[in-house]
């Protein structure tokens, strides 16, 4: 599943089609994808995982879920969930969600969720951590509504950077590691941007798939982890349990 800072490229890579008009539209999509032939793009926007493309009075999201894809200017073999067709260009998105927003897109999104945006509010993740003791911090980190744009990669990074085994329970661990936990977050985020779009992401990670900690030089612990049972890779030696 593309984490935010990927469809943070998606949307700097469509920029030319900003305030154009659609000339034409197909898909399988199950939306009323000719609602939007002759409609001009306002703007585009990010939230996290989910791409927006915005109207003057709805707004269509896409969500890339584990498998999308998308071509800018070209086109795959297999039909697409949504082609947009522009006088100079299209895009095409295949093997995701979408889905229509009516009215203003900002009664639909609280920005200072998103790691990425400038209005991220990282008070207001510490507040919605101090709600949840109890979970996990390896679902607490996937939790889209406090860290919008974290996935699975990211989650693992930032636990492996700031110590911090991912089974520790919110409640238990120091003010001062969740509020590391938090600017690592935001970090990380970008610096994955920067490595993606350079084609060099993978060569950083350091905890991420890995086998061996760099830091004590003994292995990871691969576990699929808390009750959204996603890969967690871990050191139990150097990341601290904190029950």
């Amino acid at each position: 599943m593309p984490e935010g800072p990927s469809i943070v490229i998606l949307k700097e890579a469509v920029q030319q089609f900003s305030g154009q008009k659609i000339i034409d539209v197909s898909g399988n999509s199950s939306i009323d994808i000719l609602r939007l032939k002759k409609k001009t793009i306002r703007e585009f926007k990010t939230w996290g995982k989910h791409f927006l493309i915005c109207f003057d009075d709805f707004t269509v999201k896409i969500h890339m879920l584990m498998f999308g894809t998308y071509r800018i200017n070209e086109r795959k073999e297999t039909v697409p969930r949504l082609r947009l067709v522009f006088a100079d260009g299209e895009i095409n998105f295949y093997t995701c969600s979408i889905k229509i927003l009516e009215g203003d897109i900002n009664l639909h999104y609280d920005w200072e969720e998103d790691v990425m945006n400038e209005k991220w509010n990282p008070e207001k993740a510490k507040k919605s951590l101090d709600k949840i003791p109890k979970q996990m911090i390896c679902d607490a980190l996937l939790e889209q509504n406090i860290f919008s744009g974290v996935g699975n990669i990211i989650k693992n990074e930032v636990l492996y950077r700031c110590k911090i085994h991912p089974e520790s329970r919110v409640g238990k661990i120091p003010k001062k590691d969740i509020e590391s936990l938090i600017d690592e977050s935001v970090v990380y985020s970008f610096q994955f941007l920067d490595w993606k779009k350079n084609y060099e992401l993978k060569k950083h990670w350091l905890a991420h798939t890995k086998k061996t900690c760099v830091r004590c030089k003994l292995p990871l612990v691969k576990k699929y982890t808390g009750t959204k049972k996603r890969r967690s890779f871990f050191c139990t030696n150097c990341q601290k349990l904190h029950q």
